[in-house]
């Protein structure tokens, strides 16, 4: 570095001088004379310019070597300069970048700002689309009868001439269950149009696919879910009963398969089917206490 070089030739310098100093005393010595005061210093003199032109020749031929022949000041001047235009150079660089980055930057952020709208924009007409159709299916659906009703009429209109007018207490089709026709029976007419819907020849509704009971707090509910090959239709009867004392015929007698389905119903709500041909638990054991699909059972034992 330019200060260690100044100092290095500082030190040069002053051991030349001091070398010259003290060679020019052993002369003076060895011939016996010392020099008058004033040759003395002007031989001190001569030494130190000698001393002081060896390191300057010296130091021109490190900076030749070096590839520079400037002396120390004027090359630390030039190391500055040159330091100062590559760190002015640098700075005009990285503020180009970062104008550059900041421009891309921007546009892309403008270009996930547009796409982000544009995918809002599409969302929001798919979803306005297809709030449309449904509304439109909806609509249709609630206007357009359904294929089964011819049916359900059908049904209902040998129920009533065959049972009685007041024999059925609703009739409807089940939407939520594939169109189902279903019919609501009143208790003492529920084994008379079960009894029709089995054995009339244009009905002929001959398989029993499903019985079960459902507690719903106000009553009990039996739900027989009955099947016609000849009609290629299904049909769905109810019967609503009494929750603190449900007593229904049992329909053993027109479907086997009723038989097993009763007794469960026994067993887990403890509806009664009479005439049925053996009704017992068949799940539970016959010392056991309550029925447990009822919404108010209460456990017998609580650590079972």
């Amino acid at each position: 570095p330019p200060g260690e070089q100044d100092l290095a030739k500082q030190k040069a310098a002053a051991a030349a001088k001091a070398k010259a100093a003290a060679l020019a005393r052993k002369q003076a010595k060895e011939e016996g004379t010392e020099n008058p005061p004033g040759e003395e210093d002007l031989a001190k003199q001569k030494a130190a310019a000698a001393a002081k032109a060896k390191a300057a020749a010296l130091a021109r031929k490190q900076a030749k070597e070096e590839g520079t022949e400037n002396p120390s000041g004027e090359e630390g001047l030039a190391k500055q300069k040159a330091a100062a235009a590559a760190k002015a150079k640098a700075a005009a660089l990285a503020r180009k970048q970062k104008s550059a980055g900041s421009d891309a930057d921007s546009e892309q952020a403008k270009a996930k700002a547009k796409a982000i709208a544009a995918a809002k924009a599409k969302a929001a007409a798919a979803a306005k689309t297809k709030a449309t159709v449904e509304e439109m299916t909806e609509g249709a659906t609630k206007n357009e009868p359904s294929p089964n009703q011819p049916k359900l009429n059908q049904i209902v209109s040998a129920i009533e001439r065959h049972v009685g007018q007041d024999a059925l207490i609703d009739h409807y089709i089940n939407k939520l269950s594939k169109d189902v026709p279903t019919i609501v029976a009143n208790p003492n007419t529920y084994y008379s149009i079960a009894k029709l819907l089995r054995y009339d020849e244009q009905l002929n509704f001959a398989y029993l696919s499903e019985l079960h009971g459902t507690d719903f707090e106000t009553h009990m509910e039996i739900y027989v879910h009955l099947h016609s090959f000849s009609m290629n239709q299904s049909v769905a009867l109810k019967v609503k009963l009494d929750r603190a004392a449900p007593v229904i015929p049992s329909l053993v007698p027109l479907w086997t398969g009723a038989n097993w389905p009763e007794c469960e119903a026994y067993d887990l709500l403890g509806i009664d089917f009479r005439e049925h041909p053996d009704l017992k638990r068949i799940l539970l054991g016959d010392d056991w206490k309550g029925y447990p699909l009822r919404k108010d059972y209460q456990p017998y034992d609580v650590e079972v």
